[in-house]
């Protein structure tokens, strides 16, 4: 595994138009951070992970990987860096299955690709590597499985075992448990959890449940700015922060997420600080 890095952003910003998604933004996730990223809906969360992945192009500050200034960098040489990440909604082949996913992830990484004549089934490594990636993420029984007949949450495991073929120092998870029933989403976290602390994690989760168990530290996003950030304790007892997402809103350009999921995240705050 790569050396750890910290991946830090300073004074990121992005428009669109005359809409500031993400406006002067400096964030910082240390190595072997477990760190979520928590605010409204329309906050720019997601938006600021595309920023760190080179999908959106920043108008203003800059993007940092330990001393190397990532700003101008494409995807695929973030990725070749360390920098990698999974989507909101699964981007799986359903006809493949596990094994076969992760054994062509694991060769684009190596650059066997190219190397046509060679059948995949020869490589060996390769296929000793995607095995104990699938039993990592506790899949190695559903390895031979097509995907499409794979439960929600063992294919939100799967795309997890994808981007760790590609060897990450940063691991970006876009609301890695949306879909995935609660019965699901609890064993998706302990996995994340048990992953090798000198991979970075950010996270975005609406769960606030999640969050607090798993967060080793918070950061709360709101109107593209970074609100406050501490550690789930703080951020639990932080009354600002349990307005943004109970009260009515004022100061943050009316950007709130919906009744419902106020009113389960203020519970959990409420929680957090009692706790």
């Amino acid at each position: 595994m790569k050396a750890a890095h910290t991946l830090q952003t300073r004074d990121l910003g992005v428009r669109f138009g005359a809409f500031q998604a993400v406006d002067g933004l400096s964030l910082r996730l240390e190595p072997g951070a477990r760190q979520a990223l928590i605010g409204p809906n329309g906050a720019g969360k997601t938006t600021l992970i595309n920023l760190l992945t080179g999908v959106y192009r920043p108008t203003a500050g800059s993007i940092h990987l330990g001393e190397q200034d990532i700003t101008g960098l494409r995807c695929d040489q973030r990725a070749r860096l360390g920098v990698v990440r999974t989507f909101q909604i699964n981007t799986l082949f359903p006809s493949l299955t596990p094994l076969l996913s992760v054994v062509l992830a694991i060769s684009e990484r190596e650059g066997l690709g190219a190397a046509w004549w060679r059948p995949l089934k020869r490589c060996t490594a390769v296929h000793a590597e995607a095995h104990a990636l699938l039993q990592r993420l506790r899949l190695d029984d559903l390895a031979d499985v097509p995907v499409a007949e794979l439960a929600y949450g063992k294919q939100r495991l799967l795309e997890i075992a994808i981007a760790l073929a590609a060897r990450p120092r940063i691991l970006l998870l876009d609301e890695p448990a949306a879909g995935v029933p609660q019965s699901e989403s609890g064993e998706l976290f302990e996995v994340i959890d048990e992953l090798p602390p000198d991979i970075s994690i950010l996270f975005i989760e609406h769960d606030m449940n999640l969050v607090f168990r798993f967060s080793r530290r918070i950061s709360v996003l709101v109107a593209g700015r970074i609100l406050t950030e501490g550690t789930p304790a703080e951020i639990g007892a932080d009354p600002v922060v349990r307005e943004v997402y109970l009260g009515n809103g004022s100061g943050f350009q009316g950007r709130q997420a919906p009744m419902g999921s106020q009113a389960h995240a203020g519970a959990c705050l409420a929680g957090a600080a009692h706790g």
